[in-house]
């Protein structure tokens, strides 16, 4: 897939001007599983945002198609390009974990949680960085009005994404559109208000547990409306283990709060 492959799938986007952006130093978290045809691709089009303040980190977990092997390769060339090898394959919920504990340490403003498939754009990078000027954490969502933004995902894929979300709206009281999503923007104030030890949560149930502890908190939580389109080349991580997983994660944060155990 090139760049111009990408760029065909969603609509022309108007970037903001680099002036009009939160100030400080962006770290975008990026966790992989064999990822070697998309990470190049991925590292290329965010490096030509031009934010100079934008770094990259991946956190891979020892894929087995080399995508470590090729992220160390682009590491040569490009300075804003972070790695961190795992030993096997954690989970999602744990290699974000890393990266927010890996943007504390290096004294980064703003954390974003991307994928690594192409499935966000990442010339959304901008529009999140303005938003975040008058809130503390960004989600992109698929589901801002009546229409869902998604491309190329079967009606079964999507009533149970959206079905997910009318869920987890009804159980927690959050309101927010799209509390599944995986494309957002922290404050590091967020993240330093969290114990992050605690988070075990992987896939659905991760963006489910850091949404509500972060609403719980009392922090400004915004939306923006992106488009999603699925990946094309790779296989989806989706299983029925992760969604179990955050229908149960639902009704755990729940009674934690109302027994102030959050």
């Amino acid at each position: 897939m090139t760049k111009e492959d990408v760029l065909q799938r969603v609509p022309p986007l108007r970037l903001p001007p680099v002036q009009d952006l939160a100030v400080g130093r962006t770290l975008v978290v990026i966790p992989t599983y064999n990822e070697a045809e998309n990470i190049p691709l991925v590292v290329e089009m965010l490096t030509s945002l031009e934010i100079p303040s934008l770094e990259i980190l991946i956190i891979d977990d020892n894929s087995p198609d080399g995508t470590a092997l090729i992220v160390e390769a682009l590491m040569q060339k490009n300075k804003r390009l972070h790695l961190i090898k795992r030993e096997g394959k954690l989970g999602l919920g744990t290699a974000y974990v890393r990266g927010f504990k890996f943007a504390l340490e290096k004294k980064f403003d703003f954390v974003m949680e991307m994928d690594a498939d192409l499935s966000h754009d990442p010339r959304m990078i901008p529009h999140f960085l303005v938003a975040i000027k008058d809130a503390d954490l960004v989600i992109g969502s698929r589901y801002m009005g009546e229409v869902a933004n998604v491309v190329n995902w079967p009606l079964s894929r999507l009533i149970l994404s959206k079905g997910a979300s009318i869920y987890t709206r009804t159980i927690t009281g959050m309101p927010i559109q799209d509390p599944t999503g995986g494309f957002k923007c922290f404050r590091k104030e967020v993240l330093q208000s969290l114990n992050l030890d605690e988070i075990r949560s992987g896939g659905y149930s991760f963006q489910i547990e850091m949404n509500f502890k972060t609403w719980c908190k009392g922090f400004r939580i915004k939306e923006i409306p992106i488009v999603f389109v699925d990946r094309t080349v790779g296989k989806s991580k989706m299983s029925r283990k992760i969604v179990y997983e955050a229908i149960r994660m639902v009704w755990v944060l729940k009674f934690k709060q109302l027994f102030g155990r959050l």
